[in-house]
């Protein structure tokens, strides 16, 4: 036989639910938090640019050192450099009828800005026949 549970035993229970609610949505958000915290940011990138069209790209690192030298590694022409980026898009643009002229690139935060830029500085620079060549964002780009 079950007895009934008196006024003062309901209102104890209730509070011991709510504390054990309480306890696991704490233990929840914890779990969260720890979680984003160990789970490194990969915000970084770079673009190599070489000569005759020679490129590199790297995206989603999390250190910009490691983004550059990935770029680097990747651009087999000769006098590579790299532009990195952070929360935002990396453009190459070069001259189709002159691979080893007019060039240009452009670093901005939407990758539409980037592809527009770096095909206006291609023409800047001589270009006839300018065409992206490479391009890349990284995780918030």
């Amino acid at each position: 036989m079950v007895r009934p549970i008196t006024s003062g035993e309901g209102i104890l229970l209730e509070r011991t639910v709510v504390r054990l609610r309480t306890l696991f949505i704490f233990a929840l958000f914890s779990t969260f938090a720890v979680h984003l915290a160990a789970t490194p940011s990969l915000a970084a990138g770079a673009l190599a640019i070489g000569k005759c069209g020679a490129y590199g790209q790297a995206f989603d690192y999390p250190a910009e050192q490691g983004a550059r030298a990935a770029a680097l590694k990747q651009c087999k022409g000769g006098g590579c450099s790299a532009v990195t980026m952070k929360r935002a898009c990396a453009a190459l643009s070069l001259d189709m009828a002159k691979p080893c002229g007019a060039h240009g690139y452009a670093v901005a935060p939407r990758i539409s800005t980037a592809l527009n830029e770096a095909t206006r500085k291609c023409y800047a620079f001589g270009g006839k026949e300018c065409v992206i060549r490479a391009w890349a964002c990284d995780a918030r780009g």
